[in-house]
C-alpha cells in the first residue's frame, strides 16, 4: 500500500524552503516599467482612437457598446444645393465624442461595426489617472491617439487590390486632369 508510507515531519517545509532559496539564487528578470518601456507586440490593443473625419454619427458604435461607454452628441445641417434646382441636404455633425475607459472592458465591438472606419486600436497604454472621473477621454485625446495607429499589413502579394482603392484612385486622377485642363486653359 502506498499511502501508508510515512512522511517525515517538516518534509512540506524542506521543499517550500529549497524552492526559495533556488528562485533566490537565479537573476531576476522583472523589468523596472517606468524606466524601461516594454516591448509591445505588433497590432497591440491599448486604447480606442478616434479618425474624426469618418465618423456619420450613425451612432452605430454607441448602440453595440455592451457597456454603453461611448457618449456621442450632434447637431443637423443643412447643406446647399449641389446643383442648381437641386434639393439641400441635412447631414449630422459630430459636437461630442467621448469613451469613458473606467466603463469600457476593451472588446473591440465599437471597432468592428463601425461601417465608415472612424475607430482603431492604439497601442497606447499609459493612461491612467488619479481620479476615476478623468477616465472618461473626449474627441480631443481621441484624435490624438490616432497618430500612434500603426498602419495596416500589407495586401498578400497574390491578394487583389481593393475596389475601393482602385475607385479612390481613378477619381483622383479625373480630378488631376481636370486641375491641369484648366491651368492650361
Amino acid at each position: 500500500m502506498a499511502q501508508d508510507k510515512k512522511k517525515l515531519p517538516g518534509s512540506g517545509l524542506a521543499k517550500g524552503l529549497a524552492v526559495t532559496l533556488r528562485t533566490m539564487t537565479r537573476r531576476s528578470v522583472t523589468a523596472q516599467y517606468p524606466d524601461l518601456q516594454p516591448e509591445l507586440p505588433p497590432r497591440s490593443r491599448g486604447v480606442i482612437a478616434l479618425f474624426e473625419e469618418n465618423c456619420t454619427v450613425c451612432m452605430l458604435c454607441a448602440r453595440e457598446c455592451p457597456d454603453w461607454c461611448i457618449y456621442i452628441d450632434s447637431h443637423k445641417e443643412t447643406m446647399p444645393a449641389v446643383a442648381p434646382g437641386g434639393r439641400e441636404r441635412s447631414r449630422n455633425v459630430l459636437d461630442r465624442f467621448a469613451i469613458d475607459f473606467s466603463l469600457c472592458m476593451y472588446c473591440g465591438i465599437c471597432i468592428e461595426v463601425c461601417p465608415f472606419d472612424a475607430l482603431f486600436w492604439s497601442p497606447e497604454f499609459e493612461y491612467a489617472e488619479t481620479d476615476i472621473l478623468e477616465l472618461t477621454h473626449e474627441r480631443d485625446k481621441l484624435r490624438d491617439w490616432m497618430w500612434t495607429v500603426p498602419a495596416p499589413p500589407p495586401l498578400d502579394p497574390g491578394a487583389e487590390e481593393p475596389k475601393e482603392l482602385a475607385a479612390a484612385q481613378k477619381s483622383a486622377e479625373k480630378v488631376a486632369a481636370a486641375r491641369a485642363q484648366e491651368g492650361d486653359a
